[in-house]
């Protein structure tokens, strides 16, 4: 079993440095994943290649469409993103030492991985790797 970030779950479908050996990971038969917020997320992520001409706005929405089937197949499990989880962000927020940076969406996917029993969340993201042992994780990339 397998929690990806949201970025991660974006690498599957738009091709950046980093795409195909987290693709040959997920050609592997294991569970899949992700907090809820990965919908807004991944979706911003389709946007942003389209504002950097990456993407055609039609590949866009076809990119979209087929992340939409993957979740609704259960390529992707999605965990939900409670008030209580958020609660959960803010007690371990408070916690962290002062040279700890973490965004929002990144403190959601590490008490989602946690939350869901997982021990470990696979990012590429440096923030989140440093953050991870704080809410008792092990960060790892590919």
């Amino acid at each position: 079993m397998y929690y990806f970030d949201s970025a991660y779950v974006a690498k599957c479908y738009i091709n950046e440095p980093g795409s195909e050996p987290l693709r040959e990971m997920v050609r592997q038969p294991a569970p899949r994943y992700t907090s809820v917020i990965c919908i807004a997320e991944v979706s911003c992520a389709f946007r942003r290649q389209v504002r950097q001409h990456s993407l055609s706005h039609s590949q866009a929405l076809q990119l979209a469409a087929l992340f939409r089937t993957d979740v609704q197949d259960g390529v992707w499990t999605l965990v939900p993103a409670s008030e209580r989880l958020l609660w959960e962000v803010h007690r371990t927020v408070q916690t962290l030492p002062p040279g700890v940076f973490l965004r929002a969406g990144d403190a959601i996917h590490l008490a989602s991985a946690r939350s869901a029993g997982f021990s470990e969340l696979w990012t590429s993201d440096r923030q989140m790797l440093r953050a991870a042992s704080h809410f008792g994780l092990t960060g790892r990339s590919v």
